[in-house]
């Protein structure tokens, strides 16, 4: 496997990581991460992962910055793979 693909692995498990930590935050009414750093996470390459902690932990699930913005990036990402698979 080449170095991205560990990459964009490494980064959506952080991803899905960051939402369920901030979903069990918002559970127990805890001190909560931002939602620019959760954002930030998808945008990095975190899309897939994101995405997944959207459906899977029903987290963030009415914001329109993540209901656009998550399945956007997942778009450009899958991209982005496919064009570096191609190279």
């Amino acid at each position: 496997m080449e170095y991205y693909h560990w990459y964009f692995v490494v980064i959506n498990v952080v991803a899905f990581l960051m939402y369920g930590w901030d979903k069990l935050c918002a559970c127990r009414n805890w001190w909560r991460l931002s939602e620019f750093a959760l954002l930030f996470v998808a945008a990095l390459g975190g899309g897939i992962g994101a995405l997944l902690g959207m459906l899977v932990l029903r987290h963030k699930t009415l914001h329109w910055k993540f209901r656009i913005g998550v399945p956007v990036l997942v778009l450009l990402q899958v991209a982005a793979i496919v064009w570096l698979h191609l190279q």
